[in-house]
């Protein structure tokens, strides 16, 4: 069976290949390029792998397949460096069976065959300088921009599936920078640095888990940067997401960060993932992982299964909002999970079940007979406030965004310190506001019930 034998990021702006001597960070993320391209050859990979962010596709995930694709690259921005001339050799049967694995996973996927058809500078820039003499032939993935995480994640696990019916060893990575905010205007070499502190500090926690080969915890850290940095892009963690599907949902590698500079603005990062047998850490959240595509990116709908297209702007009247029964507990009642009415999503009271077993985080407050039993509050809190996240991404909102919270407790002197401390964690750094009510009971064995408003 063909195996991952090595994984790496590295940035896709040019600067690195063609004039590193401009700025000493520069020259510096060359020899990162050169010193991860020897790792990759000590691995023993044979093949070379590659999900670009800077190859966007709409319809479906792109798969270069053109054996022998030649051209001469200008970058559209950066024109002024120069051209790249190039010709790489691809494995054009591994895209045709890539596309095979993406199709049987429920995913759209076309393979690229066409004399000229342009490939992306991130994916020339990392060819050229991991891939110099040409020796292993490569495969070249796009980015879907309107990909969510469940759909990233089964692109991911489509493409292991393609490398191990392969029989080769490949060294999968992608093309991407930490922080990700150019400046906007031409700068002075010398003058290069990264846009801001706030950037910087995520920058450098990043790097700490990178170092620790803890991959799958970064996949699951975009929730807190999302909502900490101000440029909120998906396209900072969507090649995460794939990397860490497609390698491992875990934390079991062996990292290496062989350069870490300023690039225009952004934090770009040279970084091998070797894996390895033990690992650090545990994952950030508890998220399902999602195996096959239902084909729905219209999350706000909960009952079409038509794709909603980039020329609909999202209906602003009452929306009635089910969330996937997979991801979040079924109404006990005759009740959505959600309904957006203008800017504002009014959720229906959550609860700690969990999706699909009805199981109580924490344990019930009482049996069948209805005798009353010990439980953890803070167990229960912690599981209400995770399918309340829940329940807001998949209606497009987040936790972030809750302006207001009742809560509903059955045991007020017993209960209130232990769901108080588990609360803020969660909310302190939000702000929302905050009722809490005690009440006699719940529709089912539960000592806690949110319910939210927040921002659609």
């Amino acid at each position: 069976m063909g195996q991952i034998v090595h994984g790496f990021i590295c940035p896709g702006i040019p600067h690195p290949l063609l004039c590193p001597e401009a700025n000493e960070g520069w020259q510096r993320l060359n020899e990162g390029f050169e010193a991860l391209g020897r790792q990759i050859r000590e691995s023993g990979a044979t093949r070379l792998l590659i999900y670009s962010t800077m190859w966007p596709s709409v319809i479906g995930h792109q798969i270069q397949a053109r054996p022998e694709p030649e051209w001469v690259h200008v970058d559209e921005l950066f024109h002024d460096l120069g051209s790249i001339p190039y010709r790489f050799r691809m494995d054009a049967a591994f895209a045709h069976a890539l596309k095979e694995r993406a199709d049987a996973r429920g995913l759209h996927a076309r393979t690229v065959d066409y004399d000229g058809f342009p490939i992306d500078t991130g994916s020339v820039v990392a060819l050229k300088l991991l891939n110099p003499d040409n020796d292993l032939p490569s495969c070249v993935l796009s980015s879907n921009v309107y990909a969510d995480r469940a759909e990233t994640i089964v692109f991911g696990k489509a493409t292991r599936d393609a490398i191990a019916a392969s029989g080769e060893k490949w060294a999968v990575g992608v093309v991407m920078t930490l922080s990700n905010r150019l400046f906007t205007d031409f700068i002075d070499p010398a003058d290069d640095h990264v846009h801001s502190p706030k950037d910087e500090e995520w920058n450098d926690k990043l790097l700490e888990f990178f170092a620790d080969g803890r991959l799958e915890d970064i996949a699951q850290l975009s929730r807190d940067i999302h909502r900490q940095i101000r440029v909120h892009k998906v396209v900072n963690f969507k090649p995460m997401w794939w990397l860490s599907a497609c390698m491992g949902q875990h934390n079991r590698y062996t990292g290496e960060v062989h350069a870490y500079e300023a690039l225009y603005g952004t934090g770009a990062a040279v970084v091998g993932l070797a894996p390895r047998e033990g690992g650090v850490g545990d994952k950030e959240f508890d998220e399902d992982a999602v195996e096959t595509f239902a084909g729905d990116r219209n999350v706000l709908s909960g009952s079409s299964t038509a794709p909603q297209t980039a020329q609909e702007p999202p209906a602003r009247s009452a929306d009635r909002i089910d969330a996937d029964l997979d991801e979040v507990p079924a109404p006990v009642g005759a009740y959505p999970h959600a309904r957006r009415v203008g800017d504002l999503l009014y959720l229906s009271g959550v609860g700690p079940r969990q999706p699909r077993t009805d199981a109580i985080p924490g344990g019930p407050i009482r049996d069948e007979d209805g005798q009353a039993l010990d439980y953890d509050i803070e167990a229960q809190t912690r599981a209400v406030i995770e399918n309340v996240k829940r329940i807001l991404e998949a209606s497009g909102s987040s936790l972030d965004k809750v302006l207001d919270v009742t809560a509903f407790l059955v045991d007020m002197d017993r209960d209130f310190a232990g769901y108080n401390r588990v609360y803020a964690e969660y909310f302190t750094p939000i702000g929302a506001t905050r009722t809490t009510v005690a009440i006699r009971a719940l529709p089912t064995p539960i000592a806690v019930e949110l319910k939210v408003i927040a921002r659609a």
